[in-house]
């Protein structure tokens, strides 16, 4: 299974690290919370174990904007120093699926994680399809109308958040977000990118699935 750790504490984040790569997961971390936030909408985790207090963005913020703004449903287990009821309510409030108070034995967050996997069974839509546009998020092939399509990472990134939010509008923050995180370039850099993607995705077809959302974002849909 493939974890993201967000933890800005190295002791606790080795240790986590260093006993799920020994139970066989393939593990990401970020110690901050603008790194995680951009880690968990550009790849594709099975889980998330994320501490409330990170510099940046805390634990209960990046978990709304998970949820609300970028609609991710992975799992995620909180860990907190924290063990107030009312700390405990809004970490579940603001989306996560259980929670862990600090200290903890690894062989329990091994077993929430376990648990948590076993309800949800299956994380995230490994096959999107919008239309007659397919991406196996496995593969990395994308077809459209069964022609094979060749599109560079950067656009690889940006198709899979506009198909798997779709028919949804995406906001321009959000896909600059995902593509770079809080190394913001210029102004156009988002909209070379789009027409790039346009390219490939709508001009050799007839109908087109790529739409810009004038002074908002982009959406992916058949109309």
């Amino acid at each position: 299974m493939r974890i993201l750790v967000i933890e800005d504490n190295q002791d606790i984040l080795n240790n986590i690290l260093d006993y799920l790569e020994l139970k066989g997961c393939t593990v990401d971390c970020a110690q901050n919370g603008l790194g995680g936030l951009h880690l968990a909408t550009t790849e594709h985790y099975d889980l998330i174990v994320l501490d409330i207090m990170l510099p940046g963005i805390d634990g209960f913020q990046l978990c709304k904007r998970l949820r609300n703004d970028a609609q991710i449903d992975t799992p995620i287990i909180m860990l907190t120093a924290r063990d107030e009821l009312n700390d405990r309510l809004e970490g579940l409030h603001s989306g996560a699926d259980d929670y862990l108070i600090k200290p903890f034995a690894l062989s329990e967050l091994m077993a929430r994680i376990e648990a948590i996997l076993r309800r949800s069974r299956k994380t995230w839509q490994r096959q999107l399809q919008v239309g007659d546009l397919s991406y196996d998020l496995d593969t990395l092939e994308i077809k459209r109308k069964g022609q094979i399509l060749k599109i560079n990472p950067l656009g690889l990134k940006l198709l899979a958040l506009l198909m798997q939010k779709s028919p949804a509008v995406v906001r321009r923050e959000l896909l600059e977000e995902t593509l770079w995180g809080d190394q913001m370039p210029d102004s156009d850099s988002l909209r070379t990118h789009i027409h790039h993607l346009r390219q490939v995705v709508d001009k050799p077809f007839a109908t087109p699935l790529l739409h810009t959302v004038h002074g908002i974002g982009y959406r992916l849909a058949e109309k």
